[in-house]
């Protein structure tokens, strides 16, 4: 798989591609977001199957890597991108899923400490898949002075932050280690008490999730 990863930390760029190559993937860093725009804007050799980015980039380091992300992904809809950002910013994350969550991420740099669980956010957003770190939505939640989610059951909590983070019923199941049907109830009410409608799509459970929690969040 060929990966595309922007990073201004020399010691994280080398980490990750050292990482990366040893799984038998080809890695290109870039060290600005300026660089990452222009080599992917109009890319002579076709598009990568995955870009890594960071959220906070050169020169003002706020939020070059996600504007990048945000213009890469408007010019290129199929490219799939996994944002690592050192913290936990709503604006951020829904930003990021605007235009939709299909081959998304969002994960917190202390996640890319874990191999298996970066690795496995590698696989499944290269693959068309939706990550969002549940600390993302642990703090957003824990921030917002305004939610309704303490009307949620603490087994509904847990079940959230697994749909948040893209997973099917049938793998909140798994992780849980209940029934399907009871995965499928506590969706069920977690969707009615939050005021969201029912869908089948874990693409589109996610992003309302997230645009409930940014509405909420904005009050």
């Amino acid at each position: 798989m060929r990966i595309v990863i922007a990073e201004d930390s020399v010691l994280l760029l080398d980490g990750l591609t050292r990482l990366l190559a040893a799984e038998g993937h080809t890695v290109t860093g870039y060290g600005t977001a300026d660089d990452l725009v222009r080599a992917l804007s109009t890319p002579d050799g076709g598009l990568p199957d995955l870009l890594v980015t960071d959220v906070r980039m050169p020169p003002s380091h706020t939020d070059e890597g996600l504007r990048a992300a945000v213009h890469l992904r408007s010019l290129h809809p199929d490219l799939p991108v996994l944002v690592l950002s050192q913290y936990v910013e709503q604006s951020y994350a829904t930003e990021l899923f605007a235009r939709g969550a299909r081959g998304l991420g969002y994960v917190l740099k202390d996640r890319v400490a874990d191999v298996d669980e970066f690795l496995d956010a590698v696989a499944r957003v290269s693959g068309g898949g939706t990550v969002v770190d549940p600390e993302v939505v642990t703090q957003i939640i824990a921030r917002n002075p305004h939610s309704s989610l303490d009307v949620l059951t603490r087994r509904e909590h847990e079940v959230l932050a697994l749909m948040a983070e893209g997973r099917s019923n049938a793998a909140i199941a798994d992780r849980l280690v209940v029934g399907l049907a009871a995965v499928e109830k506590h969706v069920t009410n977690i969707l009615n008490k939050l005021g969201l409608p029912p869908a089948t799509d874990d693409h589109r459970r996610v992003l309302a999730v997230l645009r409930w929690l940014d509405q909420n969040g904005s009050r």
